[in-house]
């Protein structure tokens, strides 16, 4: 019930982060012809999707181990993120690089799924619910 919860919350909030990156003056969001500076301007929530971007790793790699039959839907999640935001690519890396740690350091340490697993996964989903609606809410205007 929570994982669907988030889901629904993740793609409810994806429209929000299309709108604030339209606003936020980002040359490479706009759409311009330029090559990204070398300085890329970092939205002001990019910490908050940084670790949801973690989020979203863990959970996939958490949820697979625990045989939750989802196949990519974590991971395709994390692309609908990439996608609705369009980031350019320092910022870009910097969502994935999220992702992978959130997977990788899982990996490292839950090699069967266990009741902390379960947990875990449990608690991941909470925290994601609760960043995506603090983005959604805060940046959203």
């Amino acid at each position: 019930m929570q994982r669907r919860r988030f889901a629904k919350i993740i793609l409810a909030v994806l429209p929000f982060f299309a709108l604030s990156v339209a606003g936020a003056g980002n040359a490479h969001a706009q759409g311009t012809d330029a090559a990204p500076s070398a300085v890329e301007q970092a939205a002001p929530y990019d910490d908050q999707i940084v670790r949801l971007a973690e989020i979203l790793g863990s959970i996939h790699y958490l949820r697979n181990l625990c045989g939750a039959d989802e196949g990519q839907a974590w991971r395709e999640r994390m692309q609908q993120l990439i996608d609705a935001e369009n980031p350019g690519p320092v910022r870009r890396a910097r969502y994935v690089d999220g992702f992978n740690r959130g997977y990788r350091g899982y990996e490292r340490t839950h090699a069967a799924c266990t009741d902390a697993s379960r947990i875990l996964a449990d608690r991941f989903v909470r925290e994601g619910e609760e960043i995506a609606s603090q983005v959604a809410t805060r940046y959203a205007n």
